[in-house]
């Protein structure tokens, strides 16, 4: 049932709160990654992130300088991509970055460069992640990497590897190979805690499945796993490597990873030739995705 304008309203409202609470979390830690981990020993990260730290790194312009003019343009261009409210919160989150790497006296917590890499990397990968779940960014690569990747055939993984390898390659001639080494091991860091926090310990996977007793299989996913199960018709498909007119169906369902086995199980169970698609799903809303309660 459609919501009313005051429901609609209370739930920009909430939404509103959230990304602010979110935002200001991911600043926090992106500064503490920051100035309590990687300014004192000179270690960079990869992105925009990584640019700043470079150039302050050679040049002694104040690092809180250097994240909003590096990242400047990329709002601009975040506003022709996404939107105006889109490059608003995150030009706000870039100068509240820059703001609090400029007055916060943070001690370092460590000399040991191995653990600054590690911790590190940690700190700025959950500033991110928080702030891109948030609606906003405070790295402007991924800005850039979607508009490459509309107009050549690079896919936005692909644009920032080779971004990072080139970042990398400047560091270990300007700077020396070892800094470029543990950098590395940042941005490594830094990338797996924003695919934590934006995708979950619980990574969801899509299963697609064709076969002739797909009503059992339904039955069994739904009943017995108590998982939701669609069924999509399809009128044409190969059969014996004969191209024939025929009506099937096909089953689609989203289990976690731990599930994955379980369901492939009761499948093999029922029909070991049946032909079974799996591929991750980022994130879910709705449905029975947690196990619903038998009665």
């Amino acid at each position: 049932m459609r919501q009313t304008i005051k429901q609609i309203n209370q739930l920009v409202f909430k939404r509103s709160v959230m990304d602010f609470f979110f935002i200001a979390a991911g600043v926090i830690m992106a500064a503490i990654g920051l100035k309590g981990f990687l300014l004192p020993e000179d270690i960079l990260d990869g992105g925009a992130m990584g640019v700043s730290l470079l150039i302050h790194l050679v040049t002694d312009i104040k690092l809180s300088v250097l994240i909003v003019l590096v990242n400047l343009p990329f709002m601009i261009l975040g506003a022709k991509q996404f939107s105006v409210s889109f490059a608003v919160k995150s030009s706000l989150a870039v100068v509240a970055l820059a703001t609090l790497v400029y007055v916060l006296q943070f001690p370092p917590i460590t000399s040991d460069r191995l653990l600054i890499a590690v911790f590190g990397g940690f700190f700025i990968g959950a500033g991110i992640g928080l702030t891109i779940r948030g609606g906003a960014v405070i790295d402007g690569t991924e800005v850039l990497a979607i508009t490459v990747s509309k107009k050549f055939s690079l896919s936005i993984g692909d644009f920032i590897a080779i971004f990072n390898i080139l970042l990398f390659g400047f560091a270990a001639l300007i700077v020396d190979i070892e800094t470029a080494m543990y950098s590395m091991l940042t941005y490594l860091a830094a990338s797996k805690t924003v695919d934590f926090i934006l995708n979950g310990i619980e990574e969801y996977i899509g299963i697609m499945i064709v076969s002739n007793d797909y009503l059992e299989i339904k039955e069994t996913i739904s009943v017995k796993l108590g998982r939701g199960v669609t069924v999509f018709k399809s009128n044409s498909a190969y059969e014996n490597d004969k191209h024939v007119m025929v009506d099937k169906e096909i089953l689609f369902c989203v289990v976690t990873r731990l599930e994955v086995t379980k369901v492939m199980l009761e499948i093999d169970k029922i029909d070991p030739e049946s032909f079974v698609i799996q591929y991750p799903i980022r994130d879910t809303k709705g449905g029975m995705i947690k196990k619903r309660p038998m009665q």
